[in-house]
């Protein structure tokens, strides 16, 4: 009788061990996000007195602004950092802040201050501290989703060239991918194409040649997601056929 219970009981651990496992690949596979708890209370609380000397001369945590750098959260950090990373946000801060004087606190305050933005944000603290190689790839999205970039963020789409009217626009279009650098990004010849179509304004670029071919187009985006179109900054053929 001994031995069966014995039996039960390691099945039912490693049956909890599996599950456990096959959680854990979930999130792993899926990527982690601001919503995951990527910072902890104490390491916020720590950067307060650091924000209240140094950073209030330019910045506030409540959204609104203040008379230079502005708020650290509400719609001026979406606009800035919504589908980039918390490794982007940290060094951003660290190369930029204080302003003019970057690069001049100790690398444990900076990662302080960024857990202190996260936490005026309104993203759950969690039980490991913000670090480098902690958040270098943990997306800053809403909770339900990465939703459409903000309007007048720089981005790329792929598509297909067409002349609608006098207008040129990009058909079978991918979402835009939001960008630090224009220019083509890699793999845009064969990665697959999307449903979007995107008009291209202020085109300074000749482009009754590449009509039916793949295009990547990479400039600002005319409101949210590019409902209105793309300013384009450069045009480039990636394949001769589209799709």
């Amino acid at each position: 009788m001994r031995r069966m219970t014995c039996h039960v009981r390691l099945v039912v651990c490693a049956a909890a061990v599996c599950a456990a496992m096959t959680a854990t690949a979930i999130v792993n596979a899926q990527g982690r996000t601001v919503w995951n708890g990527v910072y902890t209370d104490a390491q916020a609380e720590r950067a307060r007195q650091t924000f209240d000397s140094i950073c209030t001369q330019c910045h506030t945590q409540a959204p609104g602004g203040s008379t230079r750098g502005g708020a650290v959260s509400g719609d001026k950090f979406w606009t800035a950092f919504t589908q980039k990373s918390v490794g982007d946000l940290l060094a951003y801060v660290s190369k930029n802040m204080p302003n003019g004087n970057g690069g001049s606190l100790p690398a444990s305050t900076y990662n302080d201050l960024i857990a202190l933005i996260l936490k005026a944000n309104g993203f759950p603290a969690g039980t490991v501290e913000v670090a480098p190689e902690a958040v270098a790839g943990v997306q800053i999205i809403p909770k339900d989703g990465p939703g459409e970039l903000p309007a007048n963020v720089l981005a790329r789409v792929v598509g297909c060239l067409k002349k609608d009217g006098s207008d040129w626009v990009l058909t079978s279009a991918t979402a835009p991918d939001r960008i630090d650098k224009v220019g083509m990004g890699t793999g845009d010849a064969t990665r697959p194409l999307g449903t979007k179509s995107f008009t291209l304004k202020f085109v300074l670029t000749k482009l009754d040649a590449f009509v039916g071919q793949r295009m990547s187009v990479s400039g600002m985006l005319i409101g949210a997601g590019g409902v209105d179109g793309i300013n384009v900054t450069t045009v480039n053929r990636v394949a001769e056929t589209c799709p």
